[in-house]
């Protein structure tokens, strides 16, 4: 059986159910989220990453009062396209960061270097899930111990920063403000 992982918002009302399918070849997996934000929205997001951890694709889904969008990223070469076009601007960003799961967290996490004091800094086609935009945006992840980061927002919300916890994965149990792992019942 594939792992699942459930995450609770601890700002806001919101909950995410996410399916993890690792195999040799690469990582899918697939995520519902279900949020009072924003009017409430339910959204839907699904991934393809190489067996790097490195995201090729991000399809996002929302449902909400003004009805269905639909948003899909995709890796071109050092840069991304936005629902098949090529956006200039999102070249060098090293991976999508979607604003409403831990879950994209986990890429860079892994490639920090384990070093207490160590830092991994790179930009990020950021994606504003209820809005369905993307834009770039510049984040660090500052290592304080195996399996504790420190999270700082250098682009759209900067000075925004948050301690996460991880499991041996890097996958996130808890990010401060806004993320909890829970398990069910």
């Amino acid at each position: 059986m594939d792992p699942v992982y459930f995450w609770r918002r601890t700002d806001i009302e919101g909950f995410e159910r996410l399916e993890l399918l690792v195999s040799p070849l690469g990582i899918e997996a697939r995520s519902t989220v279900i949020c009072l934000e924003a009017g409430g929205f339910r959204l839907d997001h699904s991934w393809q990453l190489d067996s790097g951890w490195r995201a090729q694709a991000v399809t996002v889904e929302r449902w909400n009062e003004n009805g269905h969008g639909r948003l899909l990223l995709e890796r071109a070469g050092s840069g991304w396209r936005v629902d098949g076009a090529l956006r200039p601007d999102l070249d060098g960003a090293e991976e999508p960061d979607l604003s409403v799961t831990p879950f994209c967290n986990t890429f860079p996490i892994r490639r920090t270097p384990e070093t207490p004091g160590a830092s991994l800094s790179l930009d990020t086609a950021f994606i504003d899930g209820p809005a369905l935009t993307v834009a770039r945006s510049s984040q660090r992840y500052d290592r304080h111990g195996a399996r504790t980061l420190r999270y700082v927002d250098l682009g759209l919300s900067c000075g925004f920063e948050a301690d996460l916890t991880v499991d041996g994965e890097g996958l996130v149990i808890s990010y401060e403000h806004l993320f909890e792992r829970v398990m069910p019942a």
